[in-house]
């Protein structure tokens, strides 16, 4: 019998607060909003999260202080399927976000990264221990330079496969391809990544070493871009945005796991699948209370 695919999630654990307000605020101006939500998020929690909630089996390592904070994250992962470790660094804070949305859906955050940026590789490394050749790593962009160099160097080293999301952009992200098997990135991520866009951006990506690229469109859905196969193009899941947050966290995820969990490498499904779960995130106001529930995910897996 074989050991099933286990993901590793390294990233950010945070406290969402989501406030709502008529425009965007500009600088200097003071404008009125509502507090909406107060929710468990962070692009590595986010991502852990709703992995473990499609059955693939996933271990979350993020960082936390010790702070009133650090108590909140523990009782909001306590209830989720995810093997979570949290080291606590006692000289830090853990980390939040206050994210303001629009009447339109679309939103705008503002994220500490003061325990996940402390996160030394020692560390890191030491809290995927168990992780064996096949597994998948998943990061995000809110590591330190030198702890997710470490990290995507033991990845290839354990025979690891290695998925990440440039969010947020650091210059440095440039010189990662070469260690990343998957991609996934919006466009202006895209853009300001390779200096091209849409095909030709996947194209310079795929030269640099990806296997799989994974553009994001918005509206007009995403693009596939393999190794040795055409372009594929993926409709978006038509709905009502009431808010966007989570809503790319929730797309890699389950594009992720989709292939895992049918042990294949990522495909037009698994695209379609993330799609269709991303779709119910939108429609949903907060974090981690937006994302599609269990059984959700498997009706959307059966598809």
């Amino acid at each position: 019998m074989s050991v099933p695919v286990r993901a590793h999630v390294i990233g950010n654990v945070a406290i969402d607060e989501t406030i709502s307000v008529s425009t965007m605020p500009e600088a200097g101006a003071s404008i009125l909003g509502r507090e909406e939500t107060f929710d468990l998020g962070g692009k590595g929690a986010n991502q852990a999260v709703v992995m473990a909630r499609t059955g693939l089996p996933t271990t979350l390592v993020a960082a936390v202080g010790a702070d009133f904070r650090a108590r909140t994250i523990r009782d909001q992962l306590a209830p989720e399927p995810v093997e979570a470790t949290l080291i606590t660094l006692a000289d830090r804070s853990s980390d939040f976000s206050i994210i303001f949305t629009t009447p339109d859906g679309e939103n705008a955050i503002v994220t500490t990264t003061d325990s996940a940026g402390s996160l030394s590789p020692a560390e890191a490394i030491a809290a995927i221990g168990a992780a064996t050749a096949g597994d998948l790593m998943v990061l995000q962009g809110n590591l330190s330079e030198t702890t997710t160099r470490s990290l995507l160097d033991e990845a290839r080293h354990r025979g690891l496969v290695t998925a990440f999301n440039p969010s947020p952009l650091r210059p440095c992200f440039t010189g990662f391809w070469p260690l990343i098997d998957i991609a996934f990135l919006n466009r202006g991520e895209a853009q300001s990544l390779t200096g091209s866009s849409d095909m030709a951006a996947t194209d310079r990506l795929l030269q640099s070493g990806v296997r799989h690229v994974v553009l994001t469109l918005g509206g007009e859905g995403a693009m596939l871009a393999s190794r040795g196969t055409a372009i594929a193009a993926i409709p978006a899941v038509v709905t009502r945005a009431i808010d966007t947050t989570g809503a790319g966290d929730t797309f890699m995820a389950v594009a992720l796991a989709s292939a895992a969990l049918r042990d294949v490498e990522l495909d037009i499904r698994a695209i379609g699948h993330a799609a269709s779960a991303s779709a119910l995130t939108v429609s949903r106001r907060g974090t981690r209370s937006a994302f599609p529930t269990s059984d959700e995910l498997q009706a959307i897996l059966a598809r």
